[in-house]
């Protein structure tokens, strides 16, 4: 990226440049599938759960530092936990990378973090539960600190215009990316024996392995064409440690002077809440209430993957003909019929069909979300800044999400946990509903709203 002498970025926009952004998701997204959707819940329940010969759970109870909590519940709070430490460290690391122009350093930082805690979590057994959570854990802090970055490269690498179809290939590249190696292990998985393995075990815990390599191997293809980026112009007059909430809450500022993105932003904090809940729990779900094998909820989650590609690109096309905020507003609803469904899903076919309904909308959600906060967010060369807010939003809710889900969870079942993901997707759309009625120009200056 490029300052001009106004302070206002240069973007820097042509399709190798965007082939070349895109392949990070490729990189990563092996791990939002394989590590929080698939094999890792899989696994993680596997070890952690006592079943009868009827496969009845007989104890999903776990020792965790000498404390006894059920194994879901635990896996919720540690991907809460790991999600509140990147909304508490996004403010710090973007100021530093807007001040220092140095987004791609610390995008690579937390790229290999993820990357070294997947292939750590092959010594991952029911004997080291401690450090098996804890290197979940880092996964994800990785996985969600690089986006931080990646995300801010948007606006730069990208025309408001072009930001929709851009964002949504960057999706679609990830869920095929992720699907070919998830493929790759799923052979692992399911025919060991062709390859003389006889540890039941050592399928899904090379295919973490394989995560860590795929992730930080691809993600050289971003890393080498993404320009470095430009150091601030002005100086801070505060530590860097501090000058990321500052900014935070100049960022802030601005946002309360723009009534369609402050809006919008309450929206996002809500259905967010709800679509990654809904990402990180459905295969102990799946594994929980409908005794589903790992086979089957392997090939179910394939299936979402490659439904949400087409997803992204048809919600992409929608906002084109009818606006980010219409179309987004329609995807929620979506969601929350299909969590009213979830909840009286009992058989295999059933959650089947709710999975191919998720696959829609998740990968449409997700993309539309990014690109629409990316076209409201005013001009700035402070990008980092501003995807820092836009990130801290959203891990927020996760952790939210997550505990919310996970507590009620504790006291009563996974089902019933299914109507607070309801409550948060109808918060979600009211408050979108409103900033529908809001829609004007955003500023003289920025045009129509979209």
């Amino acid at each position: 990226m490029d300052i001009s002498s106004n302070n206002t970025p240069v973007i820097t926009s042509t399709p190798s440049m965007h082939r070349a952004w895109s392949m990070y998701d490729w990189a990563n997204s092996a791990y939002n599938l394989i590590i929080t959707s698939t094999i890792f819940p899989a696994y993680y329940e596997a070890i952690t759960t006592v079943r009868g010969k009827d496969d009845a759970i007989l104890n999903d109870k776990v020792s965790f530092f000498g404390h006894t909590i059920k194994n879901d519940t635990l896996f919720g709070y540690s991907i809460g936990a790991a999600y509140l430490v990147i909304a508490i460290l996004s403010p710090i690391l973007s100021s530093i990378a807007d001040y220092k122009g140095n987004k791609k350093r610390f995008m690579q930082l937390f790229c290999y973090i993820g990357s070294v805690a997947c292939c750590g979590l092959y010594f991952f057994n029911k004997n080291t539960l401690e450090a098996g959570i804890i290197l979940s854990a880092f996964g994800a802090i990785g996985y969600c600190g690089s986006l931080v970055f990646y995300n801010a490269y948007l606006p730069e690498i990208a025309y408001e215009e072009e930001r929709d179809k851009v964002s949504a290939q960057g999706f679609a590249y990830g869920y095929v990316g992720s699907v070919l190696l998830q493929i790759i292990c799923f052979v692992f998985v399911l025919k060991p024996q062709w390859f003389g393995i006889t540890d039941a075990s050592f399928a899904p815990r090379i295919s973490f392995v394989l995560v860590g390599l795929w992730w930080a191997g691809f993600a050289q293809i971003t890393f080498f064409r993404l320009p470095k980026g430009v150091p601030a112009v002005k100086q801070h007059k505060n530590s860097l440690l501090v000058h990321g909430f500052v900014e935070l809450s100049k960022v802030f500022v601005q946002i309360k002077k723009m009534p369609v993105l402050k809006t919008y932003l309450g929206a996002f904090f809500f259905y967010s809440m709800g679509v990654q809940t809904v990402m990180l729990v459905a295969t102990l779900f799946g594994k929980k209430e409908l005794h589903l094998q790992t086979a089957q909820l392997i090939a179910v989650i394939l299936v979402i993957q490659i439904v949400a590609i087409a997803g992204a690109y048809i919600m992409a096309k929608l906002a084109d003909l009818f606006g980010n905020l219409q179309v987004l507003l329609f995807v929620v609803f979506i969601w929350i019929g299909t969590c009213v469904a979830a909840y009286f899903t009992y058989t295999a076919m059933q959650f089947y069909i709710v999975a191919v309904i998720v696959g829609l909308v998740m990968g449409g959600i997700q993309s539309l979300s990014r690109s629409t906060y990316s076209k409201l967010m005013p001009p700035t060369h402070d990008t980092a800044s501003f995807f820092s807010f836009y990130d801290v939003t959203e891990k927020v809710a996760i952790v939210i999400g997550m505990v919310t889900f996970a507590f009620i969870g504790s006291i009563m079942d996974m089902r019933s946990a299914i109507i607070s993901l309801i409550t948060f997707f109808a918060m979600g759309a009211l408050i979108l509903y409103v900033a529908i009625r809001k829609g004007k120009p955003l500023t003289p200056e920025r045009g129509p709203s979209i």
